[in-house]
Order: structure tokens, then sequence, then C-alpha cells
């Protein structure tokens, strides 16, 4: 139910612009994408006609929740709903189709629960070498009372604080106390932070891995900079694919409508974590991708990962979805969406849901020439996105500009295309290998592998002063 903000966001964000910078404040956000009064009206006459009650708003009014029985949920959407039960035992009330009125259609993005289900390495690169590689070992933040970041776990995953904190002792001692005091938010049953040990067959089964990464990469490269870690429980729509048999999606609607509501967020957030697209429906991507671009237009930058190739290395599970098993790429959801960029590329950012922003005219339409008709039909053009790392070198940019009185980066894309560009360092060798190809070569200049290189950070600091 959200009307069309766009033009405000890209606004904001447009160096070029003269609103460039004057992000919107949560009041204003709230009131720009408000649904209108008739999408109000309809909804709720809809659920007063089924003698539904609402329970609660989210502050935009963009998200309603309700509390109603399984019987009057089958009433509201015509449907039948069934319990499933899993091999392990666990069971879920779900449905496998549900409808709407008409009327509704161009109202209402999702509806949740209903057709989704959910049974719930990082390179031997120390902290020193990535803060002398990318120009931050010298720099000192200034503003860590107001200068925060943030970072997602998924899928029951959570951080493990003695771990981080045996890392961090080793990496960059002085930091090792923050493994203990960072803020952990649980939202949806996600799990918190863990003060225990993990014991043998937690740590045969890789609980906490992700997590443990983001939180010791973010420690290590921002400190003392305040950091929170994002836990988030739920299951979203899903079709299944090769790759994807049973829901293993993230709930990405679930956190980003929790934080939504939050008058006070973190100025930067990673998500290390994606879906092929094809799982992820396309209105509840579309819901997605539009509320993740609030959090741009608040001056919020948001950066998620781009996966780690286009399909499975020798093809067999490079095929679509929609019945006709066609061979192609798959691109990763949220990362093709046109809402998120980073530094950083390895699913090569593609998309067969979004067209390419215009932002990037001139640089992708020259990469693809340069092809020369390779992997033609097997992808459409999209973006890229990646993560911890380079959430905190924008976090430390954001330190910068806060000390000095300005705005923060916000929405990164426009930025980044128009002149943050010329703070990288090109990296004109290598490729992504998936389905069976050598997949998208580096080139000189932008490519969508390494979009335009690794970050120079005094270089970028000076291009955002």
């Amino acid at each position: 139910m959200l009307r069309n903000y766009s033009d405000i966001g890209d606004q904001v964000s447009d160096p070029d612009h003269t609103r460039y910078g004057q992000h919107l404040s949560f009041e204003e956000v709230n009131d720009l994408v408000k649904p209108a009064d008739k999408t109000l009206d309809s909804v709720h006459e809809w659920l007063s006609d089924n003698g539904i009650s609402i329970h609660e708003y989210s502050p935009a009014k963009d998200w309603i929740n309700v509390y109603i029985d399984v019987e009057s949920a089958e009433r509201l959407l015509d449907t039948k709903y069934s319990v499933f039960k899993h091999e392990d035992g666990s069971q879920l009330v779900r449905t496998s189709e549900w409808s709407l009125p008409t009327h509704l259609h161009e109202m209402i993005d999702t509806i949740q629960p209903t057709t989704s289900f959910l049974l719930c390495q990082f390179f031997p690169v120390t902290i020193e070498c990535f803060r002398t590689l990318y120009g931050t070992i010298d720099y000192t933040p200034k503003a860590p009372g107001i200068n925060k970041i943030a970072f997602n776990n998924y899928l029951n995953e959570t951080p493990i604080r003695p771990d981080i904190n045996l890392f961090l002792k080793k990496y960059r001692p002085e930091t090792a106390p923050t493994a203990f005091t960072f803020k952990s938010v649980e939202i949806a049953n996600g799990p918190a932070a863990s003060y225990d040990n993990l014991n043998a067959e937690e740590l045969a089964a890789g609980i906490g891995k992700e997590a443990n990464l983001d939180a010791q990469t973010i420690l290590g490269m921002v400190f003392p900079t305040s950091m929170y870690s994002y836990s988030t429980g739920g299951s979203p729509p899903f079709i299944p694919d090769i790759n994807t048999p049973e829901d293993t999606n993230e709930p990405n609607l679930v956190w980003v409508n929790y934080v939504l509501g939050k008058n006070n967020l973190p100025q930067v957030i990673s998500s290390s974590y994606g879906d092929d697209e094809q799982t992820v429906p396309k209105s509840y991507a579309d819901r997605v991708c539009k509320s993740f671009a609030t959090l741009g237009a608040r001056g919020i930058s948001l950066l998620v990962s781009s996966g780690d190739g286009l399909g499975g290395e020798d093809g067999s599970t490079c095929i679509s979805n929609d019945s006709k098993n066609s061979t192609m790429f798959l691109p990763a959801f949220p990362a093709g969406y046109g809402k998120q960029h980073s530094f950083y590329a390895s699913g090569s950012g593609f998309s067969n849901y979004y067209s390419r922003p215009k932002y990037q005219d001139g640089v992708v339409d020259k990469y693809v020439k340069s092809l020369g008709g390779k992997y033609k039909g097997l992808y459409n053009q999209g973006i890229s996105a990646s993560c911890p790392l380079s959430a905190s070198i924008i976090s430390l940019i954001n330190d910068d500009l806060i000390s000095g009185g300005k705005p923060t980066l916000g929405f990164l894309n426009l930025w980044l295309y128009k002149k943050g560009y010329k703070g990288f360092t090109d990296v004109a060798g290598g490729n992504t290998s998936s389905c069976g190809t050598d997949g998208f070569p580096v080139t000189k200049g932008w490519d969508p592998i390494t979009s335009f290189g690794t970050p120079n950070f005094p270089e970028l600091i000076k291009l955002a002063n």
C-alpha cells in the first residue's frame, strides 16, 4: 500500500540535486508512505465486513496486524488452511493458495502467513590487513556516540559473544570487551546474541558462523563506533527451485517493518544474506524493495550480499522454476534491486525482476557490449552489492561527515556512480565461474564482479566532503 515516493528518495541521494543530503525524518517518511484514505477505508471495510478488528498499525499505517483464528482467516481469504508436518515433527498451519476481492488487488501487497514455510569462511586475512588495504588504519572515529552501524541475522543465526571476544583478542585486542557489550535486538522471536560457548554439536553444525563473521569484521573495523545486531525470526513467502527445495529464505519484510517503526536507527545496516531471486514471489519482492527504499529516504545506507555466484558451479541447478526448466543464470534477491549497492559483486548483481537503473547508464551497457553477445539470453541487466567490510567503510565515512556537521551518505548508488567511483582502485583481472561457464570477466573500469574496484578510504573521505 505504498505510494510512489522514489523521486524524493533519489533527490536527497543525488549529489547534483539541490535537495542532496536533506534526508527525511521519521515523521516525514511515515507521512510520505502512508496509504491513501481510500485505501485504508477499503481495507477497513473488508476486514469489518468479515468481523475482524485491527489490532495494531505500523507507524505509517502501511502494515496492519490482526489476530484471528483459522476459521476467520479461511473466510477472509476464501481458502482452506491445513496442518503441515515436517519430517522432524514440527508443524505449521498454512494454505496452498488464497485470494482477495478484485478491488483490493492494487491496494494490498502481501498477507502473511499464507503459503510460506520455514525450517529453521572467512578467508585467513586479518583485520589489520583490511584496515591497511582500504586505508582506514590511521583513522580514529570522532563521533562514536552519534554514528552507529548494525547487521542482520536470519535463519536462527546469532552472534556468539565468547567466540567474537577470542577473535578480537587476537586480531584487535583493544576492541575485545565490546564483544560482550554490543546491543542485541530480537525481532519476531529471533535468537539473542549468546553469552554461552558452543558445544561440540553446535560447532559441527556451524551455528553462529555468519553472525560471528559479521560482528568480528565490523567491530574490528569501526571501533569504537556503536554496533547493533538484529536477529529476526519468521518465514517469507516462497517458490521452490532446485537450489532451494525447502523455504530457507529470509524474512526481509518482518525485519524492515520493525526497523521502519523506530525513530532512531543506525546510519548503516549490513545484511549478508540473499536468495535465488526466482524463489521470492514478485509481489513480495516489490514490497520489500519499496520498504528498503524508504530507509534510504531517511538517510540509512543498506548494504546487501550479492551471493557467491550465479548458480551452481556445474550448471545442473541453473534452471528456472517457472515449469519451463530454462537454462539461466540465477540472480540473487535483494541484491538485484536498484536501491542497494556496495563495492563488490561476486554474484554479478543482475536481475530478472528489475530493469537497470538510469544511474548505471554508460557503464553497464558499455560492459555488456564488450561481452560481444556472450551469455546472451541467460541474464538481464541489474546491479551489484555486498557487505560487512563495505558497510564498515561507509560507516567510517559517515563518522567523518557527522563530526563535520554534514548529513550522512544515505542511499549510496547515485553518489557512487556520479562521484564516489573516483575513490576506488580498479581491479582488472578475474571472473566468477558459474553454471558450467567462466562467468562474467573482470575488466578495466566498471564490471559486475568488482563494480568500480576496492575502496580507497582517504579518497572517499575527500569526495564525500
